[in-house]
């Protein structure tokens, strides 16, 4: 990696852009990369998950609290996703992630769900996703207040739209911008816990967002 963030004095809460095919763990997995390869500050561990093959914010902290106010909290955080679908998505195709579509786990709905250009500024991929000259691709942007395992994936193959490419770009009130792929920056445990209270009403109105594009 080209920047490896080093220890620093106290670190309650890392906002880190994990690149593709990184695991969000800190134990070795065989060959696969691992957030030590990128990380080395000691006692922080993810609020949450953000799967091998998928890229963008992953909160990290060392307040067990927090961590469990940001992945589980009764007062559920808004993750946002940037997703590319195989497939040109309407707003007829969209209306059932809103609505609620069914899963082998159980019945799943975004807080929103929108077309969108491709965003503007996303870094590349490496390797990139596989172009299919007869396929042509779209962007979506989703978001959700629940976690289950590799759930953005299935809601787009629930509406017959699969999923290319994957970026969490929000958690909270918490953002990308600014934050290059394999970057992080980092806050004082009060300065997030303020802003979570305050941002988690207007995370909540993106379910009022325009719902196409």
């Amino acid at each position: 990696p080209p920047h490896h963030v080093t220890s620093l004095p106290t670190m309650p809460l890392i906002l880190f852009n994990k690149p593709y095919r990184v695991l969000s763990q800190f134990s070795p997995a065989g060959d696969k990369a691992t957030l030590a390869d990128w990380i080395s500050v000691p006692g922080v561990y993810p609020a949450g998950r953000l799967d091998f093959d998928s890229e963008g914010l992953l909160a990290l902290c060392d307040d067990g609290r927090l961590q469990a106010r940001i992945s589980q909290g009764k007062q559920r955080v808004v993750k946002g996703y940037w997703v590319q679908v195989e497939g040109i998505a309407s707003d007829e195709d969209l209306e059932p992630l809103r609505r609620g579509v069914t899963l082998k786990d159980g019945p799943a709905r975004a807080v929103y769900a929108r077309r969108i250009e491709e965003p503007a500024g996303l870094w590349d991929r490496i390797p990139p996703i596989r172009y299919r000259k007869d396929k042509p691709t779209s962007w979506i942007d989703i978001g959700l207040d629940e976690g289950r395992n590799r759930q953005v994936r299935r809601m787009t193959a629930a509406i017959g739209l699969p999923t290319l490419r994957l970026v969490r770009h929000t958690i909270g009130p918490w953002s990308l911008e600014g934050l290059p792929s394999g970057e992080m920056r980092r806050m004082e445990t009060e300065q997030a816990w303020r802003e979570l209270k305050i941002g988690q009403d207007r995370l909540r109105s993106r379910c009022e967002y325009p719902q196409s594009s």
